[in-house]
Order: C-alpha cells, then structure tokens, then sequence
C-alpha cells in the first residue's frame, strides 16, 4: 500500500470512533499473557544496584539533553535503570483472580502489549547484539550476536541521532494482547501505550544525562526483520537512540538471516482485526528514499486569533522545583493511574507546573525544528483554585491559557469522556485535537502514527508532573465527534487523539 493514500488513515479514524465500534464482550478465559516469554533462550540478568539519579520528576520531563561533542556511552547498570523506570514492573497487586504486573508506564486496560528491544555496540558489561527485554524476569535475551546498529542506520535514511548513538531501544506493539479487550481501536493504543512509556524513557535519560531522540521514520520490514516478529501480530513503532560516540556507526544494507524463537501463546486462540494490519500497511515505508523523502519539517499551525481572556501560567522556577516535586524515581514508583478523583480543586501553580514542563519540547524526527508539535490542548477546568471553570485553550508558545467559555461543564465533561465518573470527577479533563487533514497531507498514513504518538508522550509526561507533585492522573477516551463540537467554533476541522484527566485521587489503583 501506498503512504500517500490517506483515505485509509480516514477510513480507520472514523471507523474507530466512540460511538460506533461494534459491542464486544470480554472472554475472560482467553484474556492474553502481558509478556512475550521466550522459551528457549536463556536470560542474562540486568544489575540493579545503579543510585538514585535524586532529579525531581518535573525538571526531569522538561530537560533535553543535547547530542555534544563529548561521549556518552551507558553501561549495561544505566541501560536496566532506563529500562526499568520505562518498562519494569513496579508492584504486583493481589485480587481474586490473581495477580496483577503494575508497570512503570501506564497503558490501556494494564494489558501491556508494548515491549522492547535493544539493539547495541560493545559496551561495559554487554556484548554487541540484538535482545528483547523481559520485564516478567527483568533480564534480556539474545536474538542475535554482533553490532547490528548498521542495519538501523541504513533503515532509517542515515538519521543523523542514529550516527553515533551506541545504543538503540526499540518499542514494538503486540496487537493482540490489546485488541482482546479494544478490537480495532488497539492501533490507536499502540501509540498511546508507547508514548507513556517514552515520556518515562526520556525523563530517565534526561536524569541520567543521555542524550536521547525519537526515531519514526523507518523501513518497517528491514527493523521488523531484524527484530524476527511475526508482523501479522507484532510490530515496531519507534527508535530510540542513546548515548554518543566520537566513531560514526556505518550503513550496511544487505540481507539479515531470518530468525524465529518459540515463544509462550499468549492465549487459547487470537482474534484476527484486519482494520489493524490494513492501516499498519498502509501507514508502513518501504525504503530508505522514501524514509528520507518522508522525514520533512513539522507543518506550521493556523489557529483562531486569540480572542478570550488569558491566563499565563504561574509555574515554579527551576531552583524551586526540587522544594515541590518528588524525585522521579519516587514519582514512577508511586505513580499509578486514578480509578476515582476527589471533586476538589487543585491549584493553578500545580496545573501550571504540569502544562509548562510537559510541553517543553521533544526531540523526534517528525517534530522539526525542536519544539514543534503536532497536537493542541484543550481543557475542561472544573476546580482550579486561581482560574475560572470553563474551557480552554493552551498556547504553548505563549504560556498562556485562553478562556473559550465559561461556566460549569463537569457534566459535560463526564459524558465526554465516554459517560465515564472520571473524567467529571477530575479538577482538569486535557484533550489532544490537531488538524489531521494538515498532519496527513505532511506525512501521508504514517502521520496517523506520530499524531497519536506525541499526544502520548505528552500525555505521559502530565502523568509524571501530576504524580511528582502529589496528584493523580487517568487517560482515557471519548467520544471523537462531540469532544470536536463541545470546543467548536475554534475546535472546528480537527480530530481528537487523547485525554488526560488530572486532579486529588480519592485513591490509586495503578491500571488504566
């Protein structure tokens, strides 16, 4: 399929839309394993005696580290702490039925379908190779021995991040252990559920003072080849290079044997959702000039003149942070996904802190120049101590919070957020909207990707300013068309990505 035939984006967005999707009972005996266990291949543990890095979580979501001149190659103790504050099992939680994995990232339904693998040089205390994390035994698993890092390079167009990065993690999405509870919305939760897990993977490496860049522009077959999946089931959806070397990593394009390991069956059997594979073929690159072709700056925003009051933002300066915000370590630890919001306010300073560090910029190929961004967020205010409740709009470059409407919409906001207590419980309801005719006319299907995907990263990093400041925070979905006409006239022509609920938990149980 073609990348530049975007009805297939549309077809899949308007045919995944709440309401809409078709009734679906949950098959509780078939529900699948939330880990991809290889059973022949033996792990090689990961040490877990790194120190703390003590950098407060909100420092920690705003900060870039820059790619410079000096190295900067992990070791395999900093890769475990990376990957743990990113993917690694926090707590375990008993219930009738069993026992739940919390993660370090929230994701849909806690099913867990993203995993990740790591492509890597030499480096202190591992060898060069391919492997796959698992976070069931916290260890990693050879799928091929040698420095690989070439065939990366080659499969994403020469990207300039991938040159010298010693290291690059690899998020993948394993549809069918989120479609058993979402069907064919899973595609959308592919990049929701990696962009929680990315916004902890460059908090971490932000801490930890590595430089780090999302990577979305690839051959999906050569870095789906490499990794040895079964792409009518499991897929690659980002790269992310770590580190700096001084040597530049060489292309090398020619043919990788094929490689298959026996794997534990997720369940009794698995639904096939062809919407899935059709829009994830149709989303796909086949080659590294179309990659290069592909990866062209962010297209410039046009939105309504300002016409309601504004409300800069009031956030805690830098040498203030560490007085307010947990470190990150403790924020991840801690951080769950709020099943009940108090009906209380929070204060303005608190919503300020949040939207200002999670929306400092993020180093990706499809956000070019820094600091660009695809998405818009709109608000629903129902207590916040400073403004007044209402509807808002966030000017990122401004700092600023424009009043679209005033007034009491918790009822609203309840309904939108799919009849659900939730998001009507909640001090603040963040939606992600963008212009998506302008993001597919820029980037083709894949744009479908990466739209979902920043809304994620973002999303994940509210999650980390609210919890490093003692708050609770829920994603959720909505109902698509009346999230776009509650904020219309000035939300009219968009398409909604996310939501973000953000206030007091009444209490924290850690699934979503």
């Amino acid at each position: 399929m073609n990348n530049r035939k975007t009805e297939e984006a549309w077809n899949y967005h308007n045919k995944t839309k709440h309401p809409g999707m078709p009734t679906h009972y949950l098959d509780w005996a078939n529900q699948p394993i939330p880990f991809k266990i290889y059973t022949t291949l033996d792990p090689i543990e990961i040490p877990t005696d790194l120190p703390p890095s003590n950098v407060p979580a909100l420092t920690a979501i705003s900060n870039n580290v820059p790619i410079t001149s000096d190295e900067c190659i992990p070791d395999l103790r900093t890769l475990g702490r990376l990957l743990y504050l990113s993917a690694g099992i926090t707590k375990k939680v008993n219930y009738p039925g069993g026992e739940i994995h919390f993660r370090a990232a929230a994701c849909t339904g806690a099913l867990y379908h993203i995993d990740l693998y790591i492509v890597t040089r030499d480096i202190e205390g591992l060898e060069a190779g391919v492997y796959h994390f698992g976070p069931h035994d916290f260890s990693l698993r050879t799928l091929r021995k040698g420095n690989f890092l070439g065939v990366i390079m080659s499969a994403t167009g020469e990207e300039s991040a991938i040159t010298k990065a010693p290291i690059t993690i690899i998020t993948t999405s394993t549809f069918w252990r989120n479609s058993w509870k979402y069907q064919s919305r899973a595609f959308r939760h592919t990049f929701w559920d990696s962009g929680t897990i990315l916004a902890n993977l460059l908090a971490a490496a932000s801490a930890y003072k590595i430089p780090a860049k999302i990577i979305t522009g690839f051959v999906d077959s050569t870095i789906n080849n490499l990794l040895g999946l079964d792409t009518n089931r499991e897929v690659a959806v980002s790269l992310v290079p770590l580190g700096d070397t001084e040597k530049s990593i060489q292309a090398k394009s020619e043919e990788i044997e094929t490689i298959s390991y026996e794997t534990m069956p997720l369940s009794k059997k698995e639904i096939d959702y062809p919407l899935i594979r059709s829009i994830h073929q149709a989303s796909s690159l086949t080659s590294e000039e179309e990659v290069k072709e592909w990866r062209t700056g962010t297209p410039e925003s046009t939105l309504p003149e300002i016409s309601g009051r504004l409300f800069p933002l009031d956030y805690n300066q830098d040498k203030e942070i560490g007085q307010i915000s947990k470190t990150l370590e403790e924020t991840i630890l801690k951080r769950g996904s709020t099943r009940q919001f108090a009906q209380t306010s929070i204060t303005f300073k608190q919503l300020s802190n949040i939207l200002y560090h999670s929306t400092s910029g993020i180093h990706a190929d499809f956000l070019i120049p820094f600091g660009s961004t695809l998405n818009y967020m709109y608000l629903i205010v129902n207590d916040v101590e400073g403004i007044p409740k209402g509807a808002y709009f966030y000017h990122h470059n401004e700092n600023a919070l424009e009043l679209l409407k005033e007034g009491d919409f918790r009822g609203d906001a309840g309904y939108l957020g799919l009849g659900q207590d939730i998001p009507g419980d909640a001090s603040v309801d963040v939606f992600f909207l963008n212009d998506l005719n302008q993001v597919l006319e820029k980037f083709g299907n894949r744009g479908y990707r990466v739209a979902e995907l920043e809304a994620g990263i973002i999303g994940g990093k509210l999650y980390l300013g609210a919890y490093g400041q003692g708050l609770g925070a829920s994603g959720l979905t909505f109902f698509d068309d009346d999230v776009v006409r509650f904020f219309s006239p000035h939300a009219e022509g968009k398409s909604v990505m996310f939501l973000v609920a953000l206030g007091k938990s009444v209490k924290s149980k850690s699934s979503r």
